[in-house]
């Protein structure tokens, strides 16, 4: 199969890039820093702050923009790598490649993240914490990674109670391959291309991944393998000079080798048992584009089905999770620097397991936000209310402010509250609570930047800080009268949960001479129990990623990155520690011609022993190599 990935092209934007605002003089992009792969200007686009494009200094939230340069210059298939670059950004991994992936931001809990693939929810409706498993995400023929940090309910509604995230896989014309080979007989090929015209685009990627794996129980000694194959396009053709149509579509399914939890002992080991994943998402619409008004209404759907199995017994479970959604957003210039920015959202939402009969749920929203921008002025405020049919009516509020001080520094500051509905498994499994409400945040940053990230010299401090109540955990019904036990003997979902997160983000990146470039961020993320007093799970108090790039000589390429996490608990009682860990990467590339360019890498340099969440072991030392072609 991984041959025919050469003969795949490529994802394509649908949308047309907005206009930016100029550099200051601080900032001026003269260096092949600020210049992508193709060749083609590096520019930010943000959609996650205000549900349509913007420059990220035109709104006073916390915003990161990973693009595709960046990620190609990292190396390889895994999304981790490459996530852990923004600030308070934690990993949570049970094992090796593939693996169950979750992200924290900000010291919220990963199913608090909203995560959307070109533009469409993706969520896993039939997971307990309704989130979404980044495992199943190769890091190759991705376009950018945009970040919202903070709640955004106001936008997005439902779920974007700790930030939301745009994964885009969405490309440009050309031809694009490479292939890679590595530790554990690893194997990783991806293939790109798109035609275009005047007036249409058409493309498609794909990505596949093989790998022998290692054990996922650091007390393992058998290997745990994964087969991973993904295939996103996208298209988009001018019906009129102010109307487009626009389709997305995105496939991938992962074959994983797991470890569980065998008798007599019942504690994590060596097994074989396995599991598949399917997940599809896409989404359909029109986009106009008028001289004060722009709209853009869509379809989406998004769908993920698992299948567990052991080989002594066959399939052991097996869930499907699936969304539909039909979606709203425009933006009406009304005079001068003030917009209007609107849209709605009509969500279903359904589940099914081996042991739950299929449910639903729906949730209806529409939200209104003023704009201005006038200068070096930027502001925000806008209401949103949403409608569930389970628990009722919520409102949620945000506003932003940014304002620019000269010589490229700014200030920045926004206060947003998010919201997320309990999961269909929350209200409706065999320790479900029809009588849940949803999850309840609200977040404050203030931050002082200089420059744009990636391009001349750039500084920023934020400080942040977010209170959440009525968090969903798990309530036993040993010793407890609740009516509900008479039906939930075993225990059920209530809200009982109280949390608080502050902390300090600092960034900084300089073009040092006109080879090499240095950056980094640190995060201090102080998160606590509000009904314990403990801190939350999993959560390093402390964070960072150092990197460098030097462009020698012909183009040759070295870079290292260098990541340090502190300690941390791995349960809510805090008796079971986590230790902190540094690791090192270490790659390099050297072009052959134009087009054809070798790369090669090494992870943990230093074979660091380390675990992300307790029992499961994390990839030790490994190193890769491979060619790269685009014409």
């Amino acid at each position: 199969m991984l041959k025919y990935l050469f003969l795949l092209s490529v994802a394509a934007t649908a949308l047309p890039a907005v206009a930016q605002d100029e550099y200051g003089e601080d900032q001026a992009c003269s260096d092949t820093n600020c210049y992508d792969v193709a060749g083609q200007r590096r520019e930010q686009i943000t959609v996650t702050a205000t549900g349509l494009a913007t420059d990220p200094a035109n709104t006073g939230q916390s915003v990161t923009v990973i693009d595709q340069a960046e990620i190609e210059s990292i190396q390889g298939a895994d999304i981790a790598r490459v996530i852990t670059r923004i600030p308070s950004v934690s990993i949570v991994r049970n094992g090796p490649l593939g693996s169950f992936t979750g992200v924290s931001v900000r010291g919220a809990a990963s199913e608090q993240l909203l995560v959307l693939i070109d533009g469409v929810r993706v969520a896993d409706q039939a997971s307990p914490g309704g989130g979404f498993d980044f495992g199943t995400l190769m890091a190759t023929n991705l376009a950018s990674l945009d970040l919202t940090r903070g709640a955004n309910s106001t936008i997005w509604g439902a779920d974007a109670l700790g930030g939301v995230l745009d994964v885009s896989t969405r490309g440009r014309g050309g031809l694009a391959a490479s292939l890679e080979y590595g530790a554990r007989d690893t194997l990783t090929a991806s293939a790109s291309g798109g035609i275009e015209g005047d007036g249409y685009f058409v493309g498609l990627g794909g990505s596949a991944l093989r790998t022998d794996g290692f054990s996922a129980a650091a007390s393992g000694t058998e290997p745990d393998g994964l087969r991973q194959f993904g295939l996103s396009g996208s298209g988009f053709v001018d019906v009129t000079d102010a109307l487009e149509a626009f389709v997305t579509a995105r496939y991938a399914e992962g074959h994983l080798e797991i470890d569980g939890f065998p008798a007599p002992a019942y504690t994590l080991a060596d097994t074989l048992e396995t599991q598949f994943t399917r997940q599809y998402s896409g989404a359909a619409g029109l986009n106009y584009y008028g001289q004060d008004l722009t709209l853009r209404a869509s379809y989406g759907v998004s769908d993920t089905e698992r299948t567990n199995a052991d080989p002594a017994f066959g399939p052991t479970f097996s869930s499907d999770g699936h969304t539909d959604s039909v979606t709203l957003r425009g933006e009406y210039r009304a005079i001068g620097g003030l917009t209007l920015a609107f849209g709605g959202e009509h969500q279903w939402s359904s589940y099914e397991t081996d042991f739950d009969n299929r449910e639903s749920a729906k949730i209806i929203g529409g939200y209104l936000q003023a704009g201005w921008v006038m200068g070096g002025l930027a502001a925000h405020l806008g209401a949103r209310v949403d409608d569930h049919e389970r628990f009722g009516s919520e409102v949620s509020f945000g506003g932003d402010l940014s304002h620019g001080l000269g010589d490229g520094w700014r200030i920045r500051g926004s206060v947003g509250e998010g919201f997320k509905a309990p999961t269909l498994f929350q209200l409706f499994s065999d320790y479900g609570n029809e009588a849940l409400q949803p999850e309840r945040s609200t977040s404050y940053d203030f931050g002082l930047e200089k420059g744009r990230r990636g391009t001349g010299t750039h500084l920023a401090l934020t400080a942040f800080r977010r209170d959440s109540a009525d968090l969903i955990g798990f309530a036993s019904c040993f010793g407890n009268t609740a009516l509900i036990c008479a039906t939930r003997p075993f225990g059920y979902y209530d809200n009982i949960g109280r949390a608080r997160a502050q902390g300090i983000e600092v960034e900084a990146d300089a073009q040092v001479t006109s080879g090499l470039r240095i950056a980094g961020q640190y995060s201090l993320v102080d998160t606590q129990d509000r009904a314990t007093g403990r801190d939350l799970a999993r959560r390093p108090r402390h964070s960072a990623t150092l990197w460098a790039d030097w462009t020698g000589p012909a183009g040759m390429a070295l870079g290292a990155d260098l990541r340090l996490v502190s300690e941390s608990f791995d349960n809510a009682a805090n008796t079971v520690r986590l230790g902190g860990y540094e690791v090192l990467d270490l790659r390099a590339s050297v072009p052959v011609t134009e087009a054809i360019e070798l790369f090669g890498r090494v992870e943990n340099v230093f074979d660091r022993g380390y675990q992300t969440a307790a029992g499961y072991a994390s990839t030790p030392r490994g190193a890769f190599v491979g060619v790269r072609g685009r014409m």
